[in-house]
């Protein structure tokens, strides 16, 4: 009885070193909205991203400052004067199912990408052949010179891509790969997923690092623990608790009020990991809906004020907030000021008369609510208020991130399943170039919104072509200038966020996603 009573007091002392020592190989990471889609093909939304980022790798990566270097390659030489990459392949790099990264699975994976990544498309339409040779050998043959080719297989949105076995890559682009299986540091438990609830990964036991220092999503991919828990809590404050008694180790973005509470804990980090910062817009329906008429896109535009839109989110810190800003991001060499004078707020009066010139007859303008996350929430409560007040009738469809993300795929008409104004968020590196901005795509190449002006395309192609940085920049203030006249998208400024983790991590890198590898956890 003695020895039983001594052996129950020994198993409760035990415990908590055991559910410590376990725990110091979990990095339980916390967001408001998770994964849905799985595919990172399937969609641009965030999450997918960040879920996709961990599992595959491409290429190429980028480093902090958004500068590529090889990744799965060893390597290029470039031939017949910019038009022939010839990419080597690392020794060792395996799979998740234990199959060898062979060249023809990156040629099936580029050409899978290249229907649905809007600056791939672009590679696509500048590609001759893609080819290869041997097992560790792949071939870029271009029409036209494309110098920025290692930076568009290395950057990770908006869609990434993803390297993987060349039988999964044969599906449909159009249609989900049925598992997830890439060569990155950690791999997917699927029987644990639960979508915008719970993702789980787990260390990649025969993966090969680089022999570099990790930098952004380049260099050594080490995977210091064993697993990742990804959990799903939409409420802030039960965030932010979930952080001070230590049930979870990382907030991705915490909710701005409960900043101040998090930085009195002393076992709390507060630090901004994305310099480059997050960059909210709207966009309109340009086929259906009065905001197929640019006048009524106008006056949309002229009646948002972009300060008072982010405040209300984020509030108006100096150093984390920029605002008007237009189609790029402040850091570009390509943001100027051309056109902004379209931006609002404008007076009440010259919204009415706007209006009134547009013909617009009071139909319903429905702008889809996603309200997962705090922030958006908080920002999309202004923006239609002030719609409303401008004299919009406005239709504010509040709705979780799931049904956001299947309605605005549709092009009927807002009285008949489809809308009128999206809310999105971008990370301002997306922003940067000609190239990467999604949102300026038109005609075919158009993104969700579906604009149609052929002069953004034919300024586009004549950015990619210039090796002249002045005349690159006259293009790019001819792109904002064009893109702000039709209204293809309402900027909304740019705003950091913080990001909060305990202080027993360590090795948090600073890139505009969050990189789960090299982190360590005492």
């Amino acid at each position: 009885m003695r020895r039983r009573h001594f052996l129950t007091g020994m198993s409760a002392l035990a415990a908590p070193s055991i559910v410590q020592a376990q725990n110091s190989r979990v990095l339980r990471y916390v967001s408001p909205a998770g994964p849905v889609l799985l595919d990172p093909l399937a969609t641009t939304i965030y999450p997918t991203l960040v879920l996709g980022l961990q599992i595959f790798e491409s290429l190429y990566g980028l480093d902090e400052y958004l500068r590529p270097h090889p990744q799965l390659a060893s390597g290029h030489t470039i031939e017949d004067d910019g038009k022939r990459w010839v990419i080597r392949l690392r020794d060792g790099l395996r799979f998740h199912d234990g199959e060898p990264v062979l060249a023809r699975d990156c040629v099936a994976s580029i050409n899978r990408w290249m229907k649905r990544d809007g600056p791939a498309k672009t590679l696509a339409s500048r590609l001759d052949a893609l080819e290869a040779p041997d097992d560790r050998t792949v071939v870029f043959r271009l029409k036209r010179p494309f110098p920025q080719l290692a930076f568009t297989l290395g950057k990770a949105s908006p869609n990434l891509l993803t390297i993987m076995p060349a039988r999964l890559a044969a599906t449909d682009a159009n249609q989900q790969v049925p598992e997830l299986v890439g060569s990155g540091p950690y791999r997917f438990v699927a029987n644990e997923f639960s979508a915008n609830s719970l993702a789980v990964l787990a260390r990649f036991e025969a993966y090969q690092p680089r022999d570099e220092p990790p930098s952004g999503t380049s260099g050594g991919r080490i995977a210091k623990l064993d697993r990742v828990e990804w959990r799903v809590i939409p409420d802030a404050a039960t965030q932010a608790g979930a952080l001070q008694t230590g049930e979870v180790d990382w907030i991705g973005a915490p909710a701005p009020d409960v900043v101040p509470v998090l930085r009195r804990n002393p076992n709390i980090v507060i630090e901004v990991l994305d310099r480059f910062g997050v960059y909210p817009w709207v966009r309109p329906n340009h086929i259906s809906g009065p905001t197929a008429n640019v006048g009524v896109r106008r006056a949309v535009m002229a009646a948002l004020d972009a300060k008072e839109i982010i405040a209300a989110a984020v509030g108006d810190e100096p150093d984390m907030v920029t605002a008007p800003i237009g189609i790029f991001t402040p850091e570009s060499p390509f943001a100027g000021s051309e056109g902004m004078d379209r931006l609002g707020p404008k007076p009440l009066a010259e919204i009415t008369a706007m209006l009134k010139e547009a013909g617009y007859a009071n139909e319903r303008l429905v702008l889809l609510h996603q309200s997962d996350i705090v922030t958006h929430h908080a920002m999309q409560q202004v923006i239609a208020k002030r719609l409303s007040e401008a004299g919009f009738n406005v239709d504010d469809g509040i709705m979780d991130l799931a049904a956001m993300v299947n309605r605005r795929n549709s092009r009927e008409p807002p009285d008949k399943g489809g809308w009128s104004l999206i809310f999105g968020t971008a990370t301002c590196s997306d922003l940067i170039s000609p190239l990467l901005n999604l949102v300026i795509r038109t005609g075919a190449a158009a993104w969700i919104g579906w604009p149609a002006d052929p002069i953004m395309e034919e300024l586009r192609e004549r950015w990619l072509d210039s090796a002249d940085a002045a005349e690159q920049r006259q293009l790019s203030a001819r792109m904002q200038e064009t893109a702000l006249a039709d209204v293809l998208m309402i900027p909304l400024g740019r705003y950091r966020q913080y990001s909060a983790w305990r202080s027993n991590l360590s090795g948090l890198l600073q890139m505009n996603f969050p990189i789960m590898w090299n982190i360590s956890k005492s």
